[in-house]
């Protein structure tokens, strides 16, 4: 079940390394699940338990140190040595004040960490308080920084072997999206037809399956279409209402988001318009999109259109994607806003989403690309248009 060749987990976690010298990190404590998965393939749903993965620039591998009913998880998924697969026993899950953490301390003691500068994922998504003030206890002579994200910003460019996996999940999501779009009839139930999205997207193509998706299947309906992150529950499509659709195929746990609206009934200008200028932007930022512009060219060409038009759009219109675990599919690293200074480079990946609202409605569009030396490659190939049904 490893994904990828022993060769490219060694280049990820040299990168890794030099970047945490510059940053005066010893010790790097890796708690993303997307992270763990980038440095060593671990790959389980097992990340609602405290987990990490251990890099210290005085051992050659990482070590993976997580539950001990996940630990052959970590044996089949990467290439790990067995004393690098350090697993905890039951009686620290929600025994409290017992807490996994406080044998991970026990771990830094015997390797002679506990006076270490040890960087955190201050802001990950699983590194809690708890986590937090138990290293902060158990090692008081050691010095604790945020790791910046420091591993994210390293996933930002991806791999040749990396961009192949992407371009499996955007075949995946124009499935996804072709059976979104035959499934939303007035008086389906909006249950019913996720129920058929989520088959296409685990069913994918001939060649490749997919997996589950980072963000559940997004689909706000009527005035729910000005909020971007309702789901489907059972009520029924009505007639002459919108719904948008955001999905995402995804393959070896790398993501390829795509969104599109569908209105259902009598053609409504002011959304057929909006669907127009929302699409003459997008293709206004993804035209400039090359190896050595920035996030701030796209953004600014994105809003030079929304300007000609009076729209005013507070969120950003983008970010960086790759791996992902719940409860997200992006990097948390570059987004496709104004005064976002990052310079492009051939093979970072990002979503460029344009969520349109407008009061109590709303229209939205996307493309998943990848930035080449002269330009994009888009991953899914499918019409922008506002499906009207």
């Amino acid at each position: 079940m490893k994904v990828f060749e022993l060769k490219e987990f060694n280049e990820r976690v040299k990168k890794v390394k030099i970047l945490m010298q510059k940053k005066g990190i010893d010790v790097l404590i890796s708690q993303d699940p997307a992270n763990m998965n980038y440095l060593t393939g671990y790959d389980a749903c097992s990340f609602y338990m405290p987990q990490c993965v251990l890099l210290s620039l005085d051992e050659e591998m990482p070590i993976c140190f997580l539950r001990a009913q996940d630990a052959n998880g970590a044996f089949i998924t990467t290439y790990l040595d067995e004393k690098n697969i350090i697993p905890y026993a039951e009686k620290y899950i929600h025994m409290w004040p017992l807490h996994p953490y406080d044998y991970l301390v026990e771990v830094f003691k015997e390797k002679k960490w506990d006076t270490c500068n040890i960087g955190l994922e201050m802001d990950s998504h699983y590194f809690t308080a708890y986590c937090y003030e138990k290293i902060k206890q158990g090692l008081p002579n050691s010095k604790l920084k945020d790791s910046e994200r420091l591993v994210n910003w390293i996933r930002l460019i991806k791999s040749n072997a990396e961009i192949d996996f992407m371009k499996s999940a955007g075949l995946i999501a124009e499935k996804g999206m072709e059976t979104a779009i035959e499934n939303i009839n007035p008086g389906v139930r909006q249950c019913d037809a996720v129920a058929e999205i989520q088959k296409a997207l685990y069913r994918g193509t001939e060649n490749h399956g997919g997996e589950y998706t980072g963000l559940p299947i997004v689909l706000p309906t009527g005035k729910g279409t000005s909020s971007s992150h309702l789901t489907a529950k059972d009520n029924k499509f009505i007639e002459g209402e919108a719904s948008i659709i955001e999905i995402s195929g995804v393959h070896k746990r790398y993501h390829a988001p795509l969104a599109r609206t569908v209105l259902l009934g009598k053609p409504d200008q002011k959304k057929i318009d909006a669907m127009k200028a929302t699409n003459e932007a997008l293709d206004a930022g993804i035209s400039v999109v090359k190896s050595g512009n920035t996030a701030n060219d796209v953004a600014q060409k994105f809003w030079s259109v929304l300007d000609k038009y009076n729209i005013i759009k507070e969120s950003r219109t983008g970010y960086s994607i790759g791996i992902g675990y719940p409860p997200d599919w992006g990097e948390q690293t570059m987004n496709i806003s104004k005064n976002d200074s990052t310079v492009l480079k051939t093979n970072i990946t990002f979503h460029m989403i344009a969520v349109m609202q407008f009061g109590d409605w709303g229209v939205e569009s996307s493309e998943s690309l990848r930035v080449t030396e002269n330009g994009f490659e888009l991953f899914c190939n499918f019409s922008r248009e506002l499906y009207i049904k």
